[in-house]
């Protein structure tokens, strides 16, 4: 077994315990019926508390009206969800169906903890979803959560500045290449070309330049890509953006770069929909989105958000019902007008139809990897990033750092 931390290793253990003795009893009767009751965990989502209740009492009294099952829902809070999860499976009072994100999965999944559901989707229309969108559902081939909601990552241009080093907003860079051609004219112009919050998550910094490159950081199969050829070159073009000046001073372990960028100091910033929100909130900024950049791919960084199902659920057919009726296209549809995430389903994206930015964002989602699906994603986000700060401040090569940061990986693989 890896290790997760002092606290997961001790969470697991107990749930292994429990999970021995716990009733086998999956809610489905000989007849197939479900029946009995279900609890459902998960996280406010949306500013609007009122709106967000009324979209739940629908979603549920839509699942209760055709299935006779009650559901207890509860909504718990963002900070030390993990910690409030794993206490709560493991004492065997815990949700029958929570919401997960693409770093719990695979670590849930790997240590026997999800419910595989993979034999209640018979019936399920799977080809509706949006295939990025299943990428962070599944661990070794087997599908333990069905997407709800999706992001994607792409560049924010101001319309003022890409005016101003003689481009048109119009026809925005969607490559490498032109992107670079654009940042030295930027750089020209006394502006910078992006932001880069190098002391945030690596899914918003280095991994979509690492993807685009046609590399990778870690396969399923415990393969380390970090420092293959096509990574490093993602290596390489940051650095050489920091060393040009073309990324401001204090990229290496700044956490964003938002007072440069209201100020019109930069040319392009990387963001998602919650970027766009404080877009058009501030009304500072007079921007256009391009679409994600492309070198031996056109791909980008975009979260999935899922429901899954814990494996020593007592109600296990009637929570997996659950996560496939809140997952359908109408459901979908309620959930992502209150939020404004954008479905992960192609038949709910209708709802932004009207929403000229939106609707952009949404078909960028078919670009969109959710990060490192590994059970050791998370915990190696700090080494790569170390090694990545390490390079930024001249003490090694974009080969040197790539290589220290496989070698950091392959480590924490062998703890």
């Amino acid at each position: 077994m890896r290790r997760f931390g002092y606290f997961f290793g001790l969470m697991l253990l107990m749930f292994v315990m429990v999970g021995c003795s716990a009733d086998e009893e999956t809610g489905a009767g000989e007849d197939g019926e479900i029946s009995g009751e279900i609890t459902v965990w998960a996280h406010p989502f949306a500013s609007e508390g009122d709106e967000e209740s009324k979209m739940w009492d629908e979603i549920i009294s839509s699942y209760e009206e055709e299935f006779g099952v009650e559901v207890n829902f509860e909504q718990i809070p963002w900070s030390n969800r993990d910690q409030k999860i794993l206490t709560a499976l493991a004492a065997n009072n815990g949700p029958d169906v929570f919401y997960a994100i693409p770093d719990q999965m695979p670590q849930y999944a790997d240590e026997g903890m999800l419910l595989e559901l993979d034999p209640y989707l018979e019936d399920m229309d799977m080809d509706d979803f949006v295939d990025t969108a299943l990428v962070s559902t599944t661990w070794q081939d087997k599908t333990y959560g069905l997407p709800i909601l999706q992001e994607a990552y792409t560049l924010y241009y101001n319309k003022e500045i890409v005016e101003a080093i003689g481009e048109d907003p119009e026809n925005l860079p969607t490559t490498w290449e032109e992107f670079e051609e654009w940042s030295n004219k930027a750089k020209e112009k006394g502006y910078y070309a992006m932001t880069y919050p190098g002391g945030g998550s690596m899914n918003g910094t280095i991994y979509p330049w690492i993807w685009q490159a046609g590399g990778d950081i870690i396969t399923k199969d415990d393969e380390v890509l970090i420092n293959s050829p096509e990574s490093v070159e993602a290596f390489e073009f940051i650095n050489d953006m920091y060393e040009e000046g073309e990324i401001p001073k204090d990229s290496i372990t700044a956490m964003e770069h938002n007072a440069l960028w209201d100020n019109g100091e930069i040319m392009a910033t990387l963001g998602s929909g919650i970027t766009l929100t404080n877009l058009l909130s501030k009304d500072v900024v007079d921007f256009a989105i391009g679409e994600p950049l492309k070198n031996e791919e056109k791909v980008t960084y975009g979260t999935t958000g899922m429901f899954v199902v814990p494996s020593n659920s007592d109600n296990k057919a009637a929570a997996a019902e659950f996560v496939k009726t809140i997952t359908n296209t109408e459901n979908q549809r309620k959930f992502n007008e209150v939020t404004q995430y954008i479905p992960t389903r192609e038949s709910a994206k209708d709802i932004f139809d009207d929403q000229e930015y939106l609707s952009q964002l949404s078909e960028y989602t078919q670009y969109a990897l959710p990060g490192v699906i590994h059970p050791v994603g998370r915990d190696i986000m700090p080494l790569i990033q170390a090694e990545v700060q390490t390079m930024m401040e001249g003490k090694k090569t974009p080969q040197e750092a790539a290589d220290a940061a496989a070698e950091a990986i392959k480590a924490k693989l062998n703890n």
